[in-house]
């Protein structure tokens, strides 16, 4: 069981790198520091399509990741 587990846990650590790598940035450098603010204050919405995919799928590897590493340290 706890062999399983771990291997689960390596494979959800690598599709979590690999999704959290596929996201575009949210801003590109200085100039979008400085009209990030803007766009977020008059509502702007960036995340449409595979961002908002790419999105909840990070989510859901997250949660998986931290139940996964919990029952590793259970079945240890």
């Amino acid at each position: 069981m706890h062999g399983f587990l771990v291997i689960l846990l390596v494979i959800v650590c690598i599709s979590l790198i690999a999704v959290v790598l596929l996201q575009s940035g949210k801003s590109a450098g200085l100039s979008g520091a400085i009209s990030g603010g803007a766009e977020q204050l008059f509502g702007k919405q960036k995340a449409r399509g595979m961002d908002l995919v790419l999105h909840r799928i990070t989510i859901v590897l997250s949660v998986l990741f931290f139940v996964l590493t919990i029952a590793v340290a259970f079945f240890a």
